[in-house]
């Protein structure tokens, strides 16, 4: 697979209803929904209880297009404007570095690109002009 480009909406704890929403109204099939709580548990962090209900990530399909969400995590609302995000997915690291490298140059960097338990290399960039990027790359199983 190439590289492809796909909407990822961040809100502030209502995807569920957002989810919901956008099945309906655009005819969509859901693909897969995780919360904060399912995610595998990390030693050096602490899942705080108000996390674990929301979704941390949730995929529609709608036609041959893939729109994506999650739920801001607590302390980091998204404000109105800032909420639509493009994650960037690539099946090579390298590509995904190269996007991740040319982005932060001017830009700010969110979360350094690296391995997570979802993405060989994942990251997130809001680059020079305030649109902020995530780039994922395949290989591993997706979340």
């Amino acid at each position: 697979m190439g590289t492809k480009l796909i909407s990822y909406i961040m809100l502030d704890g209502n995807a569920r209803e957002a989810i919901a929403f956008y099945q309906k109204a655009l005819d969509a099939e859901l693909y897969g929904i995780q919360t904060f709580g399912e995610m595998p548990e990390s030693p050096e962090f602490t899942m705080p209880e108000e996390a674990k209900g929301l979704v941390s990530h949730a995929m529609i399909k709608v036609g041959d297009s893939e729109l994506m969400f999650s739920d801001a995590f607590p302390g980091h609302s998204p404000e109105r404007g800032n909420q639509v995000q493009i994650c960037i997915s690539s099946a090579d690291v390298a590509q995904s570095q190269k996007f991740f490298d040319a982005l932060q140059e001017g830009g700010t960097v969110i979360m350094p690109l690296a391995e997570t338990f979802f993405s060989p290399a994942y990251g997130m960039v809001t680059d020079q002009f305030g649109v902020t990027f995530q780039l994922y790359t395949e290989g591993k199983e997706e979340c």
